[in-house]
């Protein structure tokens, strides 16, 4: 095979590798190409899951407020059910004693 020979056979080889990735190239973007009708869903997509994130955070702020608001009652209810549990309990020891000096004053009279 002479010089000539060589480089021509170069070219055609070098030319069918174009030719076949030229092709490769257009085949995945014709099965990959996305419409325009696609990509207005897309982003009609995209814009209502960003809708979705915001009600969501939103909501996980309203119920954290909430839950603080409502341990912030129950805190508040405990305090004063304590308080009522104690003057109910001083109150009994009052009524014991004045029992026990009403049975005092009348035995010793």
């Amino acid at each position: 095979m002479n010089r000539t020979e060589f480089i021509i056979v170069t070219a055609i080889i070098l030319f069918v590798a174009f030719a076949l990735g030229w092709f490769a190239h257009w085949l995945i973007h014709r099965f990959v190409q996305v419409a325009g009708s696609e990509m207005g869903e897309l982003d009609k997509m995209a814009q209502a899951l960003h809708e979705a994130e915001e009600t969501r955070d939103q909501a996980m702020t309203y119920l954290q407020q909430r839950e603080a608001e409502m341990s912030n009652q129950l805190q508040q209810t405990e305090a004063e059910l304590s308080a009522a549990m104690d003057g109910l309990r001083d109150a009994r020891q009052e009524a014991g004693e004045l029992r026990a000096y009403i049975e005092r004053v009348q035995q010793g009279s």
